[in-house]
């Protein structure tokens, strides 16, 4: 894959999960991605995409404002847009990709708001 075709993967990844197509999101994962955020970190495809669910449920957009790549490696600048009070935040995301599919994703932002919603984004039984 060249670099092109991996920034082109991990945006696919997140305009999936902006679409709420779970499925398709699930199909750019690695079995054994691991997930490491500011307030939760866990590993396998079905954890993630439970929380990527869950999120999803507030997601409104995300607008990708920068794009850089180095091999297997990507990094995206962006900012998430959910409901008030939070409304727009700033995050950043370092992604690494093996066998083409995304085999770890850690993410950067500042967690403080999310902090009361921290059980329901993350736990895979808060989904009904």
């Amino acid at each position: 894959m060249n670099t092109t075709d991996n920034l082109d993967l991990a945006e696919s990844y997140y305009n999936a999960m902006l679409a709420k197509d779970f499925d398709k999101m699930a199909g750019y994962l690695h079995n054994n991605v691991h997930f490491i955020g500011p307030i939760a970190e866990m590993h396998g495809k079905e954890s993630v995409v439970a929380a990527a669910k869950n999120f999803g449920g507030i997601l409104q957009d995300i607008q990708i404002r920068s794009r850089f790549v180095a091999g297997d490696q990507i990094m995206f600048a962006y900012d998430m847009v959910v409901p008030a009070p939070i409304g727009k935040f700033r995050a950043a995301v370092l992604m690494e990709l093996k066998d083409l599919l995304i085999s770890k994703i850690e993410l950067f932002y500042d967690a403080s708001p999310f902090q009361e919603k921290k059980s329901e984004i993350f736990e895979a039984n808060s989904q009904s």
